[in-house]
Formats: structure tokens, C-alpha cells, sequence
């Protein structure tokens, strides 16, 4: 397995703009003499190392288009990343994160951001979050999420919302108003109803993919789940639901307990 330094001097001397440092045992970007002086790139890829913070300096990258910090030890990034002028996916699954920095939202271009398994909760995303107008595709799974904004709905783009396995107790109505949504993962939560105006999104098509399993679900709605999403979505839209819904918000059903022992977490281990 080639050693970092000399993937960074192969790299230098073909300009290559793509620089792949796989889970080469990297602990800090000390061990990356001249990376950030590297101004050709456009993808990084840091996955499966030890990495536990990100400099400042790699927004001096300004033409990296994709970085992939996937599975590291990652505790705190800089705000600078969000200033990227080209950054359009980035990869922080697996990681350590408690909090995101202040103005984190900024990014210009951002399509892809993966926050996968890490310790988030919705007090720990910054007030800008949800105003990355660009954003695609945001995949918050296997976190801590017990609510989620109703500012979701200003993320007119995104396409795909992936939220299963965190601790949800219920969902905004505005989530409804992502009228671009095909994929909307809500696996193993502590959900028991969902707001009518899901059933607004493109549910059924061919193309789309809703994931609803593993909730505590009211009989009518686990009911129709076992007919088949068409059917939720139709009941979703009646007025018998609406009725329905309006009285569970005044009396809520019991929220259910934690699904799983987070402390177990490896993003958790010190």
C-alpha cells in the first residue's frame, strides 16, 4: 500500500486532479506535506482513516467538487468549508460530530451532504442549515434527530431525505412542501403518526421510494401500510385523516421508547 506522501508527490507530479488517500492510517493532515497547497484537485477522498479535525485551510481548495471524510474520527470541522465555491457533494457519514459550526449552511453549490452516523441532534445544526437552496440529496440517518424543522421546507431541491434510525418523535407539516421528494427514508423511529400533508408528495410512483417500517404507527395508519403505500397516500389526503390528525394533536399518542441504546455507538468511543 503506497505510503500518503508519496500518493501526494505521485499526484503532483501528474496534476491529477482526483487524489485518493483510502484508508492509508492518516491521523492528521500534518502527515499531508503540501496537500493544501494543491489547488488542481477536484476530489479528495480521506475515507476509513483517523482523522479527528479538519484545517481551515482546505477551503483554500477552491476547486474540489467532492470530498469524502467517510468513517474518521472527526469531532469538529471549520466553518471555511462552507465557503467552498465548487463543493458539491460531501461525504461526513461515520464520524464523531456532536455539532456543526455556525453558518454551516453557506455552501454556494452543495447537491450531496452525507451526515450518516454520526451524534447530531437538532439542536446542534446551525440556523442556516436549512437554507442550502442547491442541496439534492441530505442523508441524516443513524443520529439522534428527535424533531426536525420546520424550516425543512426551504430546501425546495431536494430530492432524497434519508432519516431512518434516529429517535423522531413526529414530523413538521411543512415536510410537505418538498414537492421534488422521491425518497423519504423514516425507518426505526419512534413516529406514531404522520402529518396529512405527506400525502401532497409523489408517493407512488415508480421512481419514488418511501420508507415507513419499523414506527410505532396508530392502527389506521399501520393498517394501511400493510395495503401498500397507494393506499396511505389516499388516506393520507381524506378528510377522515385530517379529522384524525387534528385530534391527535391535541391528544398525542404515547410517544415510545428509544429503539436502541445509542451509548453503544462507535461514533461514540473515545
Amino acid at each position: 500500500m503506497a505510503k500518503p506522501k508519496k500518493v501526494l508527490e505521485e499526484a503532483r507530479e501528474f496534476q491529477n486532479p482526483e487524489l485518493d488517500l483510502f484508508d492509508k492510517g492518516i491521523t492528521s493532515f500534518e502527515e499531508l506535506p503540501g496537500l493544501l497547497s494543491m489547488t488542481n484537485i477536484t476530489r479528495l477522498t480521506l475515507s476509513h482513516n483517523k482523522i479527528k479535525s479538519v484545517p481551515p485551510g482546505l477551503a483554500n481548495l477552491t476547486n474540489l467538487e467532492i470530498i469524502n471524510f467517510s468513517n474518521n474520527f472527526i469531532e469538529e470541522l471549520p466553518l471555511s468549508l462552507s465557503s467552498m465555491p465548487k463543493l458539491r457533494i460531501l461525504n461526513l457519514s461515520i464520524n464523531r460530530l456532536y455539532t456543526l459550526p455556525r453558518g454551516f449552511g453557506a455552501f454556494p453549490v452543495l447537491e450531496v451532504l452525507d451526515l450518516t452516523y454520526n451524534n447530531l441532534k437538532e439542536d446542534a445544526l446551525p440556523g442556516n442549515f436549512f437554507m442550502m437552496e442547491t442541496l439534492r440529496a441530505l442523508y441524516m440517518g443513524d443520529n439522534d434527530f428527535e424533531y426536525l424543522s420546520p424550516d425543512i421546507k426551504n430546501l425546495k431541491n431536494l430530492q432524497i431525505l434519508v432519516l431512518r434510525e434516529n429517535d423522531l418523535i413526529e414530523l413538521p407539516r411543512e415536510i410537505g412542501e418538498l414537492t421534488r421528494l422521491r425518497e423519504l427514508h423514516l425507518q426505526g423511529n419512534r413516529l406514531t403518526i404522520l402529518p396529512p400533508e405527506i400525502g401532497n408528495l409523489d408517493m407512488s410512483s415508480n421512481k419514488s421510494a418511501f420508507r415507513f417500517e419499523g414506527n410505532e404507527w396508530v392502527a389506521p395508519i399501520a393498517e394501511q401500510l400493510q395495503l401498500g403505500i397507494s393506499h396511505l397516500q389516499d388516506y393520507l389526503r381524506s378528510e377522515t385523516y385530517r379529522v384524525l390528525y387534528s385530534r391527535f394533536a391535541t391528544n398525542k399518542p404515547t410517544i415510545p421508547p428509544p429503539c436502541v441504546d445509542k451509548a453503544k455507538k462507535i461514533s461514540r468511543i473515545r
